[in-house]
């Protein structure tokens, strides 16, 4: 096959042991190193949309938006399949990064993607409803799966409240992976694949609070997250939500009480059952600890009236204290 006057061939020797030195380096994260490889291989091989798509990957680890798109144009017009190719990904990816909308409708479309409706005014490709997923945030760092709903292939906003380690907040949107680390299956039987997170692409102007609840019952604890609904924001409680597991579980097929059905314990669970509070999960059986560690994501002239409007309907059952912003 001829691309541009040029002879398609496998690769040499030396451009295969310099892109396998240099995947070693990325693994170590030596990037500058390896980067200086993967040019080396692209001057060798020019003409392999390889080269070029290890130049984007890397430049995707690093963040640089505009040599990933670069380099991803480059491996595009060189592949020799129509669709499905991970280098239109990886475009779509950069070109989100950088709000390039054009182009990230265009490597959608060219992955195979249908992307419904006309552009709009800024030409971001809005309306692909691919449904709910979960993102692990900060994956390199103390990680945390949430929930989030997915805007299209590379960004989630996150409805969960995440933990103040992560320094997310409800509401954010973060650019993600393609390829998915693990999966969340509810109880209902569907399941989710979770991302990983890249950074941050919109941030939330809502802070995060953590409070302590005295909640006689389980519909006292639902009232609340109700009544922040209602009010367009978020309440969640961290004591009967949270799980602390080894990254070997999380990035593996795990259980989720997301959607209907019973609440259960699972063996991967490596927290303490009973215990309230992010170290904790949910209890056994019937038993119900009136204390719960509550997060909020709400404004702080908000936060508090909503706190005294949930104790105000049902005082005899319900108390709050120690509200502390701490994202």
């Amino acid at each position: 096959m001829r691309i541009f006057g040029k002879v398609r061939h496998r690769p040499s020797a030396s451009w295969r042991q310099a892109t396998d030195r240099a995947f070693t380096l990325i693994g170590d994260g030596r990037y500058e190193d390896a980067g200086a490889l993967l040019t080396r291989a692209a001057d060798l091989e020019p003409w392999l949309s390889e080269s070029w798509f290890n130049l984007a990957l890397l430049h995707k680890f690093r963040h640089d938006w505009d040599q990933a798109r670069a380099a991803g144009l480059r491996a595009v017009a060189l592949l020799d399949r129509e669709t499905g190719a991970p280098d239109w990904w990886n475009v779509g990816i950069a070109a989100t990064a950088l709000q390039d909308w054009p182009l990230a409708r265009r490597a959608w479309q060219a992955y195979g993607l249908k992307v419904p409706g006309a552009p709009t005014e800024s030409g971001e490709p809005l309306g692909m409803e691919l449904g709910s997923a979960a993102v692990r945030l900060s994956p390199e760092g103390e990680a945390e799966v949430v929930w989030g709903r997915r805007l299209d292939p590379a960004r989630i906003e996150v409805l969960s409240i995440p933990l103040p380690s992560s320094g997310r907040r409800w509401g954010e949107v973060v650019l993600h992976d393609g390829v998915p680390h693990g999966e969340r299956v509810t109880a209902a039987g569907p399941s989710f694949p979770v991302f990983d997170e890249i950074e941050l692409w919109a941030p939330s102007p809502v802070p995060t609070w953590v409070v302590l609840l005295e909640a006689a019952t389980e519909a006292d604890r639902d009232a609340l997250e109700r009544l922040a609904a209602d009010a367009g924001f978020a309440a969640e409680d961290w004591s009967s939500s949270v799980r602390l597991l080894c990254r070997s579980c999380s990035e593996s097929q795990m259980p989720s009480d997301e959607g209907d059905g019973e609440q259960h314990l699972d063996p991967h669970d490596h927290s303490e059952p009973g215990h309230p509070g992010p170290l904790g999960h949910r209890t056994n059986g019937d038993l119900w600890v009136p204390e719960r560690e509550c997060g909020l994501a709400a404004p702080p002239g908000l936060v508090r009236g909503l706190l005294d409007g949930w104790v105000a309907d049902s005082p005899d059952s319900r108390e709050w204290r120690d509200l502390e912003e701490v994202c």
